[in-house]
């Protein structure tokens, strides 16, 4: 029998992933140069960071990899080649193989923001493709369709954990005020400081 406990984690940061890469797949040509809600980014940057977090994890959990200097920072070198949105689904596909690992959930890993164990791990992820994905979709004026309920999971997540970080290894701005009635992406991209525009 399958243990649900410990595959819906992983299921969730499935179609987080599944929902990120159709965000990828949509951005045109000439978008891809455009500024992003995280200031130094480009799309592209923005994209790049994403595939090289997906490539680190998976490394991570697979016992392949620490945690160089910069290893997330985009400027340093662009691994999306001339597919981007394929190098993003094969890097996700991967991410996703290596947490179905057997025991994968239950260990320790040294992550970029310290150690935890492998179920952490999977909302880190989950909650790093909700925030960006937001991100990508402003540049790109498309529409994320991130359910709502694996959004909460991020928030709840994030509220908890969010003050067990050291603020020198926070990879967010703090957090910003959200105006009422704010979607759960918006109030996940507020907390990890995202500015938000109230309807017009």
């Amino acid at each position: 029998m399958i243990d649900k406990t410990t595959t819906a984690p992983v299921d969730g940061l499935a179609t987080v992933l599944g929902a990120t890469g159709d965000l990828v797949a949509a951005v045109r040509h000439d978008q891809w140069s455009s500024p992003t809600p995280c200031p130094e980014w480009t799309v592209r940057e923005l994209v790049n960071h994403l595939v090289l977090g997906n490539r680190l994890f998976t490394g991570i959990l697979r016992g392949e990899a620490a945690v160089p200097p910069g290893a997330l920072d985009p400027k340093v070198r662009d691994a999306l080649g001339d597919d981007p949105a394929a190098t993003y689904r094969r890097a996700a596909a991967e991410l996703l193989g290596a947490f179905r690992q057997p025991g994968v959930l239950e260990r320790v890993f040294e992550v970029p923001v310290g150690p935890v164990p492998g179920i952490a791990a999977v909302h880190l992820r989950a909650v790093e493709e909700l925030v960006h994905g937001w991100d990508l979709a402003q540049a790109t004026g498309q529409q994320p369709r991130f359910p709502d309920d694996l959004v909460e999971q991020g928030l709840e997540f994030t509220r908890g954990k969010l003050a067990d970080v050291p603020p020198d290894r926070s990879p967010f701005a703090p957090p910003r005020p959200v105006p009422g009635h704010a979607s759960p992406l918006d109030r996940l991209a507020a907390l990890l400081g995202r500015a938000i525009e109230p309807p017009r």
